[in-house]
């Protein structure tokens, strides 16, 4: 078995890589946790220009809105490139919230209820007629609230749209999207502005097939989250692996230190193990190997991130340093869209295992 990707899929991911690489991500993430949103949404509409957020769009039903997929693979790729960079936003929430519009088309069970706002279009396509044009043109930000989510919505206050989905099965259109979402929660993290938002807010579909559809994208956000967690622990290791090089003791340089190459294997080993989990997630998409995936790079990455903070001493505490940007990161990533925790009990669950979650 070829267990790579494409050349296709590696060339959709070196653009990425360089996009990112000549646009002073880190500046950008600095800005985005003080409020200032532009140098973000800048970026944002670059990346939008490679079709990255249309490929959780489908095009067989909404390619003339622009959607490209759904594409797990091609957008996993991307994710570990938006890791690697420590790009700021929503760009989960944006993917996951263009995947539950384009589920919630889908044809459903007969005799299901289903309702609509009354500002919606008309059809069962009508949420994602209104909203995925701007979704997959960068035009808009979204983020949302799923059921087994996390109460909390990322950059609300900086996002359009902000869905959320009860666990009676109501799609609203929160009310505080924009400026209007109320002072942020602080996080480990300063780029992730968590929010509350009002439970009220336009009503745009009801029914089963809304939980069926919040399911679908609440896997697809897990599983990204995944891929981002696997590029933030690569660029962890890279940026210490460099350091370590520098760094010297003894007038020797530490990277050539017994303990230190010990450690430094054991990050490597931690993400090379996390990566297939997180490519057979993506081809597959089954429940509990999203969640295997999302537990074996989450931790990797948190593993990254105490590496690196061991070895680059006094020096990785500053702010001013860029290794900050990832530091930061590892944490709430890990926990986002699925704790450790959570991640051991779905893959028990679905593989019919029992026992204690360590």
């Amino acid at each position: 078995m070829r267990f790579l990707p494409t050349g296709e899929q590696s060339d959709f991911a070196r653009t990425l890589h360089a996009l990112l690489g000549a646009s002073e991500v880190p500046a950008a993430v600095r800005a985005w946790g003080a409020g200032e949103h532009g140098p973000g949404r800048a970026l944002w509409s670059r990346l939008a220009g490679t079709g990255l957020f249309a490929l959780a769009a489908d095009e067989e039903a909404y390619g003339d809105l622009g959607g490209l997929g759904p594409l797990p693979v091609e957008l996993a790729l991307g994710f570990v490139e938006l890791g690697r960079a420590g790009v700021p936003g929503p760009v989960v929430e944006t993917a996951a919230a263009a995947v539950l519009l384009s589920e919630l088309a889908r044809p459903g069970q007969e005799g299901e209820e289903r309702r609509d706002g009354e500002n919606a279009e008309n059809g069962e396509d009508g949420p994602a007629k209104r909203f995925l044009p701007g979704l997959v043109a960068g035009e808009a930000l979204a983020t949302l609230i799923l059921p087994g989510g996390g109460p909390y919505a990322l950059d609300a206050d900086a996002a359009e749209y902000c869905f959320t989905v009860s666990a009676a099965g109501e799609l609203r259109l929160a009310r505080g999207a924009g400026a209007g979402a109320g002072e942020p929660l602080r996080s480990t993290d300063p780029a992730r502005r968590l929010s509350r938002p009002a439970a009220e807010g336009e009503l745009l579909a009801a029914g089963p097939r809304v939980l069926a559809a919040a399911g679908t994208a609440l896997l697809w956000a897990r599983l990204l989250t995944a891929a981002q967690c696997l590029g933030v622990g690569e660029a962890l290791l890279a940026s210490t692996v460099r350091y370590v090089k520098q760094r010297t003791q003894f007038g020797t340089p530490v990277g050539g230190f017994q303990a230190v190459k010990h450690r430094l294997a054991d990050t490597l080993l931690a993400l090379e193990f996390a990566r297939p989990l997180v490519w057979a997630a993506a081809l597959g998409l089954a429940p509990w190997e999203v969640a295997a995936a999302k537990l074996a790079a989450g931790e990797a990455a948190y593993a990254a991130a105490m590496t690196a903070l061991q070895l680059h001493g006094a020096v990785g505490y500053t702010e001013e340093l860029d290794l900050s940007v990832w530091l930061r990161k590892a944490r709430p990533l890990r926990d986002a869209w699925g704790s450790p925790a959570a991640c051991r009990a779905a893959v028990l669950q679905e593989r019919g295992g029992g026992g204690r979650l360590t």
